[in-house]
This record gives structure tokens, C-alpha cells and sequence, in this order.
């Protein structure tokens, strides 16, 4: 049961970053073809409106897809526009973090206005500082990469199921991955995207990269994907 409660963490935070893209496009009138969750086949699906609300087959991340003809009518959207929809869905994350912490302060030291507003922004900004000092020893050191069968196996084991506290500082530390990670400047990730975007601003030639650097982006990922839940299984099996 308490891995079915990792999984259905995993599955929430995805879902509040897609539905952070979502919101910021909302707000600027970009229109929405379909919001997933999820890659690859439909399982379920409706419509509301213009958009198609989908639950794909492969449970791991998901998209917000524009209303669009073709690349070129994407990138007739302002280019403010298209940088606030990439950062839309890290932000979501940074307000759930906030809003985790929020909570666990409450649990931890009763209601207090510090412990709601100020000391969230604080834990946070921490939390992020450490975060990003980390983030070379994820690929310098392969004991430390992790894919979502290791996430499973140790929020199974270490933190769901202990408390609410536990649970949430699970939660939070999943969140600051999915916020963080996304910015990397890799072209198929959200900070990839705002890095090509910008480059538009230097020269318009930059506009054919994006395609073949997106391409390129996600073949890395789904290997680097592949490679970590390779250790993840030898760990297990070696475990075993």
C-alpha cells in the first residue's frame, strides 16, 4: 500500500506542474488544444471547451499542447508569452513546496502567521540553494541517479507510511526535483526551451534549432531514463 502512495504522489506533483503550464497559458489566451497526463496512447479523455483532457498510457510526466497549425504558428506567440508557459509549471511546484512547508510548520509549532507566510520562503529558499549545489554529483556520481523505480522503492520504505510529516517531506523533496530538474538547459526540458527562446533575441537563425535540439534532448533523457532504472533494478535485485 505504501508504494501505491508513492505512486500516487509522483502522479499528483506531475499533475500540478502540467497544470501550472496549463494555468499560465490560460491567463495569457493562449489557447489549448489538449492537456495530458501521461505520454503515448489515450486511456480516458474528454472535452471541455476547445481542450481535450487526456490520461495517457505511459504515467511519466505529461504535456500542454497549443492550439496551433504547425511550428511556425508557435512561434509567431510572443516570445514573453511562450517563456511565461515554460516557467508556469517549476512555479507550480515552488507553490506546493511552499505550501508543504506551510503545513509542516503548523504540524510542527501550532498556527503562527511566521510559520505560514515568511518561514516557507525561507525553508524553501534553502532547500533550493542546497538543491542546486547538489545537482553535479547526480551525474558525476551514478549512486546517486535514481529513476522512478528507485523513487518508488525508497519513499516505500523510508518516508510513506511513517506520518504526515514524513509523507510531506517526501512530498516536498519530489517537488524541488520536478521544479529544478525542468530548468535544467536541456532543449527537450522547460529550461532548455526558455535557453532557445532567448537565443531568438540574439539572431532568428536560432528558430531551426529548436526541432532537431528538441529531438536530441529527448533521446538523452530516455536514455539517461533507461540507465537509471537499470541501477534501480540492480540495486533491488542486489538487495534481494
Amino acid at each position: 500500500m505504501t508504494y501505491l502512495v508513492v505512486v500516487f504522489l509522483i502522479g499528483f506533483l506531475i499533475t500540478a506542474h502540467e497544470l501550472g503550464h496549463f494555468l499560465a497559458a490560460r491567463w495569457l489566451k493562449v489557447p489549448i488544444a489538449r492537456f495530458s497526463i501521461g505520454f503515448g496512447p489515450k486511456l480516458w479523455g474528454c472535452k471541455r471547451g476547445d481542450t481535450e483532457y487526456w490520461l495517457s498510457l505511459i504515467p511519466i510526466g505529461g504535456y500542454v499542447l497549443p492550439e496551433i497549425e504547425d511550428e511556425a504558428e508557435f512561434f509567431q506567440i510572443p516570445m514573453y508569452k511562450r517563456l511565461i508557459f515554460s516557467l508556469g509549471g517549476p512555479a507550480a511546484n515552488i507553490i506546493l513546496i511552499l505550501f508543504f512547508f506551510g503545513i509542516m510548520n503548523v504540524m510542527a509549532s501550532g498556527f503562527s502567521l511566521n510559520g505560514i507566510f515568511i518561514k516557507p520562503f525561507l525553508q524553501t529558499s534553502g532547500l533550493l540553494a542546497n538543491f542546486i549545489i547538489a545537482i553535479p554529483s547526480l551525474f558525476s556520481n551514478s549512486e546517486q541517479l535514481s529513476g522512478v523505480v528507485g523513487i518508488v522503492m525508497v519513499g516505500g520504505q523510508q518516508y510513506v507510511g511513517a506520518d504526515l510529516l514524513r509523507i510531506l517531506e517526501f512530498a516536498i523533496i519530489l517537488s524541488i526535483n520536478l521544479a529544478v530538474l525542468n530548468l535544467l538547459p536541456i532543449p527537450a526540458l522547460d529550461g532548455g526551451k526558455i535557453i532557445l527562446y532567448l537565443l531568438e533575441k540574439i539572431h532568428p537563425q536560432f528558430l531551426r534549432l529548436h526541432v532537431p535540439l528538441a529531438l536530441v534532448g529527448w533521446v538523452f533523457l530516455i536514455g539517461l531514463m533507461v540507465y537509471a532504472t537499470v541501477l534501480d533494478v540492480g540495486r533491488y535485485v542486489s538487495g534481494i
